[in-house]
């Protein structure tokens, strides 16, 4: 199969529209060939093509950033001398005058298919920006590694932030290049507009389901982003941002379980399986022990539960990963009914809300885990509806 990136610089014709126009460029590390060459580098090697800047999202460019929330520096690439501006530092927005240095971009990022993924409100930001400045926006798509299934609670009106760009789903099964379609038609944005596809993508295929298994190499879109079984789990893990728990950052498997010094994960367990047996299907849980070398209890040895989707117990469409978080956190709060476990911090900007709440778009999600009275039930009733009406709002943007 084909990425956007790979058809663009395979087809002339395909080029042709950019030829004698200033092209900027936003990318990240997994912004990479089949061969692995940057994006930056290829691009800058058509000589019908004039690379005029060059943008850093969440990380930065080189994804140098390895924690949350850390700013990355405006700079020159040293070697094509072009600017290369952060929307991740003084500003998230494009300015007008970052703007003013090309006619269009191109979007060449691998995304995570889940609505907290930043570079899903950078792509929107970038299409408002272009459209009030006249300037034209390309996407070269990318495989949604997470594939096609939609999961969790629709963002609530009022809860937009940085991590929450539009009224989506958790895990919302669209490629970047459908998404900007969708923040087209939702936000009436006036905009020149095109999406190189890929060539081949099948989203249902085994092994991968979404990602391409055997054919391309995984190169983290961002520092905790270091395999498909994170992309897997991310629309339910990413949440322990806003929880006292770990979510396993100063380990080799960030974000693909949880866990604290004070609680019992064989316990933790044996709860979750006796609450909602039926949304741990499709994957494997398994008792675990590390010790954070940096961020959340670092240097303590944890007790916890990592997620297990690379073994042939994978179900791709019975894995429920924000319902399996969710019910870890609904067994801590039966097992300890006062664990301090949500985090009271500005996370991504946001003053005066719970990070658990911005990061679902909401305070349904926690008002649940810490009401005695609710069951899985209760959940499901609030979240099958969200899901089943994106199912159908999506449907007029699948490309593949």
């Amino acid at each position: 199969m084909k990425f956007g990136l790979d058809r663009l610089l395979a087809d002339l014709e395909l080029r042709a529209p950019l030829k004698g126009r200033r092209v900027g460029l936003v990318a990240h590390p997994a912004s990479v060939t089949q061969d692995l060459t940057h994006a930056l580098d290829a691009l800058a090697a058509c000589e019908d093509i004039q690379l005029s800047a060059a943008f850093g999202p969440q990380h930065g460019l080189r994804g140098d950033k390895q924690d949350n929330m850390v700013e990355s520096p405006d700079f020159t690439d040293p070697v094509l001398g072009i600017p290369v501006f952060s929307l991740y530092g003084e500003v998230r927005r494009p300015t007008g005058q970052m703007m003013s240095t090309f006619d269009v971009v191109l979007i060449d990022l691998q995304d995570l298919g889940c609505r907290i993924y930043t570079f899903v409100t950078t792509l929107r930001y970038m299409l408002e920006a272009a459209a009030a400045h006249g300037k034209e926006v390309w996407v070269l798509d990318r495989p949604n590694p997470a594939g096609r299934p939609v999961e969790g609670l629709t963002l609530r009106d009022g809860w937009e932030s940085f991590v929450g760009a539009g009224a989506m789903p958790m895990r919302h099964g669209l490629t970047l290049g459908e998404l900007g379609y969708w923040f087209i038609k939702t936000f009436d944005l006036d905009v020149k507009y095109r999406v190189i596809e890929m060539e081949g993508w099948e989203p249902e295929a085994a092994p991968g389901y979404g990602w391409p298994l055997g054919e391309r190499a995984w190169v983290n879109p961002s520092p905790n982003a270091p395999n498909l079984w994170m992309a897997r789990a991310y629309a339910g893990t990413v949440m322990l941002e806003g929880a006292t728990l770990s979510e396993g950052r100063g380990t080799t498997r960030p974000l693909e379980l949880f866990g604290a010094p004070d609680i019992d994960a064989r316990d933790v367990l044996a709860e979750m399986r006796a609450f909602a047996p039926q949304w741990l299907e499709g994957c494997v849980l398994r008792e675990c022990w590390f010790e954070p070398t940096f961020h959340k209890h670092v240097g303590k040895l944890c007790n916890g539960v990592q997620i297990h989707t690379e073994g042939p117990a994978y179900g791709h469409q019975a894995f429920k990963p924000w319902r399996i978080q969710a019910l870890a956190f609904k067994a801590i709060r039966r097992l300890h009914p006062d664990y301090p476990l949500w985090r009271d911090f500005p996370y991504e900007y946001e003053i005066g809300k719970l990070a658990i709440d911005v990061i679902n778009g909401g305070p349904l999600l926690r008002e649940w885990v810490d009401n005695p009275a609710s069951t899985a039930a209760d959940l499901d009733a609030i979240t099958v509806p969200d899901e089943q009406a994106w199912l159908t709002e999506r449907q007029p943007h699948l490309l593949y």
